[in-house]
């Protein structure tokens, strides 16, 4: 019998990447969508869910998460993919920093392979010169996308990294983002024919900011987000895309992704050499939180790098949104918890970084569409179809076709729902979001056809779902 599927999801609208919005039905067989028909008849299937004429969306694919370094490996894969899950993210590709060689790092995927209820991807990041040799291993193993941190460096050079797993205590390295290095990883890549993943602020000029800055005011306790988007201004932005860009033009054409945009200016400058260079590969990724916070947030727990900025970038970030200058949106979620991330409420020595998976879906649905900034279909662009094609990974990936994962989320467009900590399933016990009362919610979220969260309710017993998902250059 044909008309035979595990799930079949009934009067349904789907939104298509690239395409649009259409009323069918939806048959998922094997992990996989086996068809979609307006018209089924009599289907035979294991679970049946009446839509209800509500929308469904490819799977979100989060680009840009860290989790591993607050908690081991084990314990931070089940909190955050849950978290993820929560919000309608069905992938999540991890920032990896590692001190040493990249070959341990089969110890972080053993882990990994067991722990995760979402697919999940690694970036892996190059943090010294010893480490430019193991891309192409890791590039072997199915990691082919390498981050660089432009911002560490001068006396700002300290990061955190990965825990070992089964360790609990944090681990910091010193890392100084030479030219040098740059210019290895740039070359490297090139010939590798990689995505480098950049952080564009240039130390010098925040550390010479901040450095004069602390020692005039130990103590800051007012206009905090307003004091460090100064101290680390959108200048240091460009500079530091102007410098990768001059690097990157000399080997090869780039594959460039910038993350976390939210500075208009840097915008611009990724923008315009775009435009001068039509056939290199650079994209640009915002977060939610350049869209919905700016400096008069006032609170330590927006800390952040790249800073907040003033709220009139926001009107110009929707805008880069829609015309296709932003092509991503990654949360840069950070499994922190609110203790760890405060230091005590010592503004110089809080952490950068909050959590934002769960939320990430909810704010666009809320502050976008339902504000009518963005629409649905472009909801899917840009938070499934496009990190997809960019890592490799379309049409496994990121949309809604015959042959594809069956990666879904199902939203309620009208539903209201006041963000807490507990109601995001994660490590963290707080978020920028607390109290915002969100309109658009995903109701139920599925991973390669396993319904894994339905209701706010993820279920646990999906830990180990999840698998790992190798990416190539596109």
């Amino acid at each position: 019998m044909n008309n035979t599927c595990d799930v079949l999801i009934k009067n349904v609208n789907a939104v298509i990447p690239f395409n649009g919005i259409v009323n069918t039905n939806v048959l998922i067989e094997n992990g996989k969508i086996k068809s979609l028909k307006k018209t089924i008849g009599q289907v035979s299937a294991d679970r049946i869910i009446d839509a209800q004429d509500k929308y469904i969306l490819p799977g979100v694919i989060d680009p840009h998460v860290h989790y591993g370094v607050y908690t081991p490996i084990g314990e931070a894969a089940s909190t955050e993919s849950a978290s993820a899950v929560t919000g309608g993210v069905t992938t999540i590709m991890r920032m990896m920093r590692l001190d040493g060689s990249y070959r341990k790092i089969t110890n972080q995927l053993e882990v990994s392979a067991n722990t995760h209820i979402t697919d999940y991807g690694v970036h892996a990041s190059i943090l010294k010169l010893e480490q430019v040799k193991d891309m192409e291993y890791l590039k072997s193993i199915g990691i082919n996308s390498f981050k660089i941190y432009m911002n560490l460096g001068s006396s700002l050079n300290k990061i955190l990294t990965e825990q070992e797993p089964g360790s609990i205590s944090l681990k910091e390295m010193e890392v100084n983002m030479t030219d040098k290095l740059l210019t290895e990883i740039i070359k490297n890549a090139s010939t590798l024919n990689s995505i480098i993943l950049v952080h564009a602020e240039d130390h010098a000029i925040c550390s010479k900011n901040i450095q004069k800055m602390r020692k005039l005011n130990e103590h800051v306790s007012s206009n905090l987000l307003k004091l460090w988007s100064s101290l680390r201004p959108e200048s240091s932005e460009v500079i530091a895309i102007r410098k990768i860009m001059k690097i990157s033009l000399n080997h090869n054409k780039p594959n460039l992704y910038f993350v976390h945009i939210g500075s208009s200016e840097a915008l611009y400058e990724i923008d315009k050499y775009r435009r001068l260079h039509p056939n290199s590969n650079i994209w640009a990724e915002t977060c939610p939180h350049y869209l919905t916070h700016g400096i008069d947030y006032d609170n330590i727990k927006g800390k952040v790098v790249p800073p907040l900025r003033p709220k009139e970038n926001h009107a110009k970030l929707w805008d880069a949104i829609n015309s296709g200058i932003i092509n991503t949106i990654g949360t840069d979620h950070v499994a922190n918890d609110l203790k760890t991330k405060t230091a005590n409420g010592n503004f110089w020595n809080a952490l950068s970084g909050f959590p934002g998976l769960a939320t990430m879906l909810p704010v666009l649905l809320s502050e976008g569409v339902n504000k009518k900034r963005v629409s649905l279909v472009r909801i899917s662009e840009i938070c499934s179809a496009n990190a997809s094609r960019i890592f490799g990974l379309f049409p496994k990936k990121g949309t809604i076709t015959e042959g594809s994962d069956a990666d879904l989320t199902i939203v309620d467009m009208n539903k209201e729902q006041i963000v807490t900590p507990e109601s995001l399933n994660s490590h963290s016990d707080y978020s920028i979001y607390d109290g915002w009362k969100l309109k658009g919610w995903p109701i139920m979220t599925i991973v390669r056809g396993m319904i894994v969260m339905e209701n706010g309710k993820v279920d646990q017993s999906c830990i180990g779902h999840g698998n790992f998902i190798q990416t190539n250059s596109k």
